[in-house]
């Protein structure tokens, strides 16, 4: 059967992906959100759009002026002339007034003049697309559910016979009890506006119809920028299948390598978990800098440090390479971003690693994940929000590491801390502290590694301005991972175990 469907690009990035190619033409939308949600921004970033694109449109008000029409565009760098605009909150703005004036309803005399002013404004520009914005003030004229329900059928036969696309926007304020306007409609997008304890306001949206559409359902994050609403549609792991051939990522650091029977396996997560302090983030960057030094690209996202000291922890890493890690910075290899949780959703922050893996990045480091989750305890599962992140990665044959700290210098074998996350991840890198001799000396050992063999001992690990050293297995001592280390070898064996 031939699809005779077309649709219209809505001029948002990510919503055409949330609806599956955009408005429906000729389609009948309501827009729902509470005041501050972008409801305005969004349908004047559509209507522009449309305008752009050498077609009739019409903006129509009963909320907001046009002055504060024209500032909202102001504010976005946008060009309001050419856009024609029917301002009535003039009207609105008279019906208590009126009502007290007159014998008669304000349904009976403003309704029908302001229904009139509509129709008049439709005449003279002959729109393909129109926003309406005003829906609670066309049910404060109503006055009774009816009516409005009768007002709303007859707006929609009337737009119906002139081919428009219409957008109606209503924020949600004075419901007439169980008489919902979702149901005149052929699509229901519905914008949130929260606020948590800390940090700016979270927005999300979510459809809960859309006719003649193959909408993707659930919540998904959006963000109102200098420039307009930007939508982040929800990442779904299954739609993101690529082939590639697994192969090892070396370390560079032979003794390393060894442990983990050649390296890491590309699309495959890896967790680094330990104390603060004891080397993971350093070895996590071994990885990318091994990797760059051969050409491919990587992705780095801090939560707990900014980039100056990323640059200075890890140029030791980089002492063959002329500029160090700036060197792959400028050259475009490595994408460092600091990310300010407060400040960034989870979609958001999905949409940025998403963009940096379609730029050619094979490896991505997130360090740590302890900043990421802390910032953010009201977002609930959180967690299976990974999952879904870590799965699309590992299809796109992406290596990717998460650091996770635990609280204290020592922590015993197995303990999780306050982050649990090690079911996502097929390799888990654990790092220790133990004292030798009055030293505090950091150890190492591949916990598992579902991709393949590993070693199950214990390796010394040492961090100096020569790089990352990896020793030979600790078989002298036990009890290294319960914190309460116990020297079992020969004395002469004690004495050649040297610090930096």
């Amino acid at each position: 059967m031939a699809d005779f469907r077309q649709f219209v690009t809505t001029g948002v990035p990510g919503l055409d992906k949330v609806l599956r190619g955009g408005f429906l033409r000729r389609g009948f939308y309501l827009i729902q959100g509470d005041p501050g949600s972008g409801k305005t921004t969004l349908a004047l970033q559509f209507l522009l759009g449309r305008k752009a694109s050498g077609e009739r449109c019409l903006y129509i008000t009963l909320t907001e002026s046009f002055a504060d029409i024209e500032n909202t565009c102001l504010s976005h760098g946008w060009d309001l002339d050419g856009l024609p605009v029917c301002d009535l909150t003039s009207s609105a703005a008279n019906l208590a007034g009126e009502a007290e004036a007159s014998v008669f309803h304000p349904s009976e005399i403003e309704l029908g003049e302001t229904t009139r002013a509509i129709l008049a404004a439709i005449e003279e520009a002959k729109p393909e697309f129109v926003v309406f914005d005003g829906l609670s003030e066309m049910r404060l004229l109503a006055g009774n559910p009816l009516i409005y329900r009768r007002q709303l059928l007859a707006l929609k036969e009337f737009f119906a016979r002139r081919n428009a696309t219409v957008l109606l926007l209503d924020d949600r304020s004075s419901p007439f009890g169980t008489v919902q306007p979702e149901s005149l409609v052929g699509g229901n997008i519905v914008l949130e506006r929260t606020m948590p304890v800390y940090g700016r306001a979270r927005r999300r949206m979510y459809a809960t119809k859309v006719r003649g559409s193959d909408f993707r359902e659930g919540y998904h994050d959006y963000e109102i920028i200098q420039g307009g609403v930007i939508v982040h549609p929800r990442l779904v792991a299954a739609e993101h299948h690529d082939s590639f051939e697994r192969e090892q990522v070396p370390s560079g650091v032979a003794q390393l390598d060894s442990m983990l029977a050649g390296g890491l396996t590309s699309g495959s997560t890896t967790l680094l978990l330990g104390p603060s302090g004891v080397g993971k983030s350093t070895v996590a960057m071994q990885f990318a800098i091994n990797a760059m030094k051969q050409g491919k690209k990587a992705a780095v996202y801090m939560f707990d440090e900014v980039i100056e000291t990323l640059i200075d922890r890890v140029e030791k890493l980089c002492l063959n390479r002329p500029g160090g890690l700036q060197s792959y910075l400028a050259e475009g290899l490595l994408h460092a971003q600091q990310v300010d949780p407060a400040e960034l959703s989870p979609g958001a922050f999905a949409h940025e690693v998403r963009r940096a893996v379609e730029g050619g990045a094979t490896i991505v480091v997130i360090d740590s994940l302890n900043g990421y989750l802390n910032a953010m305890p009201e977002d609930r599962f959180l967690t299976t929000h990974l999952h879904e992140l870590f799965s699309y990665l590992n299809q796109k044959g992406v290596t990717t590491m998460m650091v996770v700290a635990q609280h204290g210098m020592v922590v015993s074998a197995g303990a999780a801390g306050d982050v649990d996350v090690s079911y996502l991840a097929d390799t888990v890198l654990l790092f220790r502290y133990f004292e030798a001799r009055g030293e505090i000396k950091q150890a190492l050992s591949v916990f598992k590694k579902r991709t393949g063999e590993h070693e199950r001992t214990l390796r010394e690990l040492r961090i100096s301005r020569e790089g990352v050293e990896v020793g030979e297995p600790l078989r002298e001592f036990r009890g290294i991972m319960t914190g309460v280390p116990q020297y079992v070898g020969e004395p002469s064996i004690l004495s050649g175990l040297k610090g930096d």
